[in-house]
């Protein structure tokens, strides 16, 4: 059953379904709206950004609206959908701090691994999420948002914990990090070099390269794959030429965006492409 919440005046959406919310990714396409998708007592199987994924059973999974999701089997599933209107993450993440951990983070995909205690504690603020959107009056919206920020600190302090990162109150290495990845998801199709993002948080490029050591972290490398990931989701899922994707993420010389995809794939652009049709 899908229960959803539609605010007129701001165009805001919230959704709270199941694995049926899923059949329209059958074939891949764009999330378009946050998304967690919660596996409860088996594992869910998807492919992201033309990897394979599975969701193993009593985990939750973060995406982002710019991200390609295809649904290839699983069920007992619980999955929130919401958009900017409904929850800024960028407006929010001084109460939040998700932004470059749980959205955003250009490193990997994250996954919120729940033990039984805290299974509980996320069956409990689901239930009040249901009973919120049952609930029609002058104040759901705003309670339905705090429940989601709830959900959001809830779900960013379990990746901390599990990469096992030690935050001072002010100015720690792990905020310098999540500003950077940010950053870098606002400007890479512009600026491909560390410079300007150190500019932009008042540092050295020494500085955050020294700091991101410690994080096992290159600044540069960052840089570089957000590059290849939005390379490799638009050979796989637009008709773009490798010289359109590379004018696109701000290359004017196609050849430069190639050998940094084949650094990285061991393949050209073009050549990922005559992969991806004959793997058809």
């Amino acid at each position: 059953m899908t229960h959803t919440f539609k605010e007129f005046s701001t165009n805001a959406i919230f959704n709270i379904g199941n694995e049926t919310n899923l059949y329209s990714f059958n074939t891949a396409k764009q999330c378009e709206l946050y998304t967690f998708i919660w596996a409860k007592s088996e594992a869910i199987d998807l492919t992201i950004d033309s990897v394979p994924f599975t969701i193993p059973p009593h985990s939750i999974l973060a995406l982002t609206p710019i991200q390609y999701l295809q649904y290839n089997g699983g069920n007992d599933l619980i999955m929130y959908q919401f958009n900017s209107e409904f929850y800024c993450i960028k407006d929010h993440d001084q109460e939040v701090s998700c932004v470059g951990i749980l959205f955003f983070g250009n490193t990997n995909i994250p996954m919120i691994h729940l033990d039984k205690a805290e299974q509980q504690k996320y069956d409990t603020l689901h239930d009040v999420f249901i009973d919120e959107l049952e609930t029609e009056d002058n104040i759901q919206a705003e309670m339905l948002r705090m429940l989601m920020a709830r959900f959001i600190i809830k779900s960013t302090r379990l990746l901390k914990a599990k990469e096992s990162i030690i935050e001072s109150p002010k100015s720690s290495k792990v905020d310098l990090l999540r500003e950077f990845n940010f950053l870098v998801e606002q400007h890479f199709k512009t600026e491909h070099s560390v410079a300007f993002y150190a500019e932009k948080l008042f540092r050295s490029p020494k500085t955050l390269s020294n700091n991101f050591a410690k994080l096992n972290r290159s600044p540069l490398q960052i840089i570089h794959n957000r590059i290849v990931l939005e390379t490799q989701r638009q050979l796989v899922y637009t008709d773009k030429t490798a010289k359109e994707i590379a004018y696109d993420i701000g290359f004017e010389d196609a050849s430069h965006l190639s050998r940094l995809f084949k650094k990285s794939t061991s393949m050209s652009p073009s050549d990922y492409k005559k992969r991806l049709k004959t793997s058809r």
